[in-house]
């Protein structure tokens, strides 16, 4: 392997909250305070501590502070720990959502997407209108906000992907939903002169979840792998952080509107193969690969906001090494494989 295994979860949050030079350099040239809303997900914890670390190596005095429930036990104290401030907060009332601080950036990471099938109205009050609620709150803010690749729907699987220019095509409630998050987002950058980036996120993959770690947890256990879904993109999650920082640079009214995902097309049966040698282990397919996939085409937003640090093939080397020897998992399967919008 190419890549150093990474052995303890203290380590690898550390590699994912490392700033990256530019990331630094950007959070200099913008002072102010930033909040994260919704920062107790699987990806809002390291961004946090991105931000703080970039902000002390820039020198940039600043708060960095931490909104959500926190309903996990130990989240908000490990937050704390690594100088991010944190509130508990009920986003959805307006109370406490009003005595929030105010802050010159924020960055939006709340939403539903698993358990959308069933609890449809939950999942849009959360994706299209506790965004109304937020813009309306911090309309003097910058606001980075996390979409999703969901809302163009399948593309050609020989394709390069989608582009932002293209019309979505979302499938499913939660991608309906996801657009029309984006939607509200845009109203009130509009009404408000507001400056905001809306994010299309599509994969941010660590060691603990992610579409690479699914795959390989189905090799470990020698789980057929269902090939209807025969590719993919995905990018290293502290790159996928690096890269939400440096979007604040990048916020417009309308919105700019970038997709967040790596360089390559990934096959998953190559993906699949790769692991299995990488983890002496055999890969069994069930189906064959459908001629349409779920891609986006992250070329306009990494010429934007620079290139990701890790490789495809250094991802699927670390996530090898990690599942292989039993290292922790978040129990979050991706779904990736869904052809029909449900989660």
């Amino acid at each position: 392997m190419n890549s150093p295994a990474i052995e303890t979860e203290a380590e690898l949050e550390t590699l994912l909250s490392e700033p990256t030079a530019e990331v630094i350099e950007t959070l200099s040239r913008l002072p102010g305070d930033i909040v994260l809303l919704g920062v107790a997900g699987k990806m809002g914890p390291t961004l946090a501590r991105m931000a703080r670390r970039a902000s002390d190596a820039s020198g940039t005095p600043r708060r960095v502070i931490g909104v959500s429930r926190f309903s996990a036990p130990g989240s908000q104290e490990e937050l704390a720990a690594h100088g991010v401030e944190t509130i508990s907060c009920d986003l959805l009332n307006e109370a406490e959502l009003a005595r929030l601080p105010d802050a010159a950036h924020v960055i939006y990471l709340a939403g539903k997407k698993f358990g959308s099938t069933g609890d449809e109205a939950t999942t849009w009050v959360m994706n299209a209108y506790l965004p109304a609620l937020v813009a309306k709150r911090y309309r003097d803010s910058r606001i980075v906000a996390f979409s999703s690749g969901n809302i163009y729907g399948m593309v050609p699987a020989s394709s390069a992907g989608s582009r932002e220019e293209d019309p979505p095509r979302p499938v499913g409630e939660y991608a309906m939903s996801c657009l029309a998050r984006e939607r509200i987002f845009e109203a009130f950058s509009r009404s408000q002169q507001t400056p905001m980036a809306l994010i299309r996120l599509n994969y941010a993959c660590e060691l603990r979840y992610g579409v690479i770690v699914d795959l390989a947890q189905k090799v470990q256990a020698g789980e057929p792998i269902d090939l209807g879904m025969g590719y993919l993109n995905t990018i290293w999650q502290g790159d996928a952080n690096a890269l939400t920082l440096r979007a604040l640079e990048h916020t417009a009214t309308p919105p700019t509107v970038i997709n967040l995902t790596g360089p390559e097309r990934l096959s998953v049966r190559a993906v699949a193969e790769r692991l299995g040698e990488l983890m002496n282990r055999p890969v069994r397919f069930i189906g064959t690969e459908s001629d349409s996939a779920l891609l986006n085409d992250a070329r306009q937003g990494l010429e934007r906001l620079g290139p990701p640090r890790v490789t495809a093939d250094s991802l699927i080397e670390r996530v090898a090494a990690w599942v292989s020897r039993g290292g922790t998992s978040l129990g979050k399967p991706t779904h990736f494989e869904s052809r029909d919008g449900a989660f």
